[in-house]
Parts: structure tokens; sequence; C-alpha cells
């Protein structure tokens, strides 16, 4: 059993999980040797909710070419964390989302 704060490593933003967060579905990629216990007590205990499940992908590693040098993109696990109906985790807030679009 690892330590909570190595479990988590960081939030992955992109429009699929930006999309997930209406939803209450929060996408981090997690530590590769991590559980899906050690995660939901992870995600509990540092943000204070309660999840409701979740869901693992593991990727894996894949051949890295740049010019004549040859190596590989590190494999990493990504999880998807579902709060219990009724929490609410303001990590990233929808009003951030549309900053780029201009009041008239």
């Amino acid at each position: 059993m690892m330590h909570i704060t190595k479990v988590l490593q960081k939030p992955i933003l992109s429009e699929k999980s930006y999309g997930l967060i209406s939803e209450n579905v929060f996408t981090f990629r997690v530590h590769v040797k991590a559980t899906k216990p050690e995660i939901k007590k992870a995600f509990e205990t540092i943000f204070e909710v309660k999840v409701a499940k979740v869901n693992i992908c593991n990727y894996v590693k894949k051949a890295k070419r740049v010019g004549k040098y040859s190596g590989y993109k590190s494999k990493y696990k990504k999880a998807l964390i579902k709060l219990k109906k009724g929490e609410k985790l303001s990590l990233f807030d929808d009003a951030g989302l549309n900053n780029n679009k201009k009041e008239k």
C-alpha cells in the first residue's frame, strides 16, 4: 500500500475530461501500481468528498521516434472518478471554462 500523495499524480485536462466534469466525473493520471481502492481512498482523503466508483484505463508504452533516435513513451494509468450523488467538487469551476468568450 502506497502513500496517498503518491497515488494521484495529476489531473488530465482535455476537451473530453471537461465534458465529464458536468457529470461529476473527474479524470486523473495515477500511479501505475495503484489499485481502485487505493485511488478511492486517496481521492476521498485529499478532496473530502465521497466517491461512487472508480474506472481505470491502462495505457501501454509506445514506440517513439525523433529523427534517427528511437525510444518509448512511458506507460501510464488513467482513473475516471465518479462522485456520489449530491457531492460537489469545485476543482475546475464552470466559470473558468468560458474565459475566451468576450462579453458584449
